[in-house]
């Protein structure tokens, strides 16, 4: 495919997934204080209960014009194929916190992109969201059977799902480390950005990765607490799904994370849909989307 080509597939894929109307959640929780720390929760739509519950995380680049509501309409999606849904918000990057040039001088760069992240801020929200998941989905949707919890996220929401998953082989001294691996069926991460090192050097999301760890001087030291493409292996059923035609987060990114893990001992899976880009992975009238719940139905049930 040239590249006008991809990109014109990109733009109509983009168009297609934020068409949708956001769809209100069935309830919402707060795990914190702060107005991004809340989860919003979807009752399976067929009433049933001892539903899995499916632990969602939101992409956008770590960056805060982006939310949990683009999502919503894959949250109801899920819903309605029998799921329980928890869609987790967390803090990420604004205009008010520094851009970070290569050489490490600070400025707010007038008209460039809000920064990617918050550095320590949105770990500590989603290992204070998935720490409460249990008791919060018991209490707002106690037809979930809290036992059996997939975790998925899109594009940076997938490096949070993987990095969620793996919270158990952190460094020692991390603030984030578990003393074990966390109770989950499994994860399904959708376009991640799994491998920093291949991220960064492709310029995924305009450097995204580089902001989200603080800068070029932090990167490597940082790397080692955040990138999912070193915490291996987790032991933790892990599914990546992938679109071949992705010009956001390259084909290229997952498998390395794939050959990481492999390297470790451990096998990851890898669905390539041809003919896919970017966002069909989230958009409920893409066929990919059903993949993308045949996947978290085989991890769940």
């Amino acid at each position: 495919m040239s590249d006008s080509a991809a990109r014109d597939r990109d733009v109509a894929e983009t168009e297609s997934v934020f068409a949708h109307p956001e769809v209100a959640p069935d309830r919402s929780a707060a795990y914190g204080d702060h107005p991004d720390q809340v989860v919003d929760f979807y009752a399976p739509r067929d009433g049933r209960t001892g539903a899995p519950l499916v632990v969602l995380l939101h992409g956008g680049a770590w960056r805060a014009p982006y939310d949990r509501a683009h999502v919503s309409p894959l949250a109801d999606f899920l819903a309605r194929r029998g799921f329980a849904v928890a869609s987790v918000e967390y803090r990420r990057g604004g205009d008010d916190i520094p851009q970070q040039r290569d050489g490490g001088e600070s400025t707010r760069a007038s008209g460039a992109a809000p920064v990617a992240g918050r550095w320590p801020e949105t770990f500590d929200d989603v290992a204070a969201a998935m720490d409460a998941m249990p008791v919060l989905a018991a209490r707002e949707l106690p037809g979930a059977d809290v036992r059996r919890i997939v975790v998925t996220g899109h594009s940076a929401g997938g490096h949070l799902a993987l990095w969620a998953a793996a919270r158990h082989v952190l460094p020692e001294g991390s603030p984030w480390r578990l003393p074990a691996p966390p109770p989950l069926r499994g994860v399904v991460a959708l376009a991640p950005i799994a491998d920093f090192t291949v991220a960064a050097e492709l310029g995924v999301c305009g450097g995204a990765v580089a902001q989200l760890l603080g800068g070029e001087a932090e990167f490597e030291d940082r790397a080692a607490q955040a990138d999912p493409g070193v915490l291996l292996p987790t032991g933790i059923a892990t599914t990546i799904v992938q679109g071949v035609e992705d010009i956001v987060v390259p084909q290229a990114v997952s498998e390395a994370y794939v050959d990481a893990a492999a390297r470790s001992g451990e096998m990851v899976g890898l669905t390539l849909l041809g003919g896919v880009g970017h966002f069909p992975l989230i958009d409920p009238a893409a066929d990919a989307c059903a993949v993308v719940a045949e996947e978290i139905t085989q991890l769940a049930w």
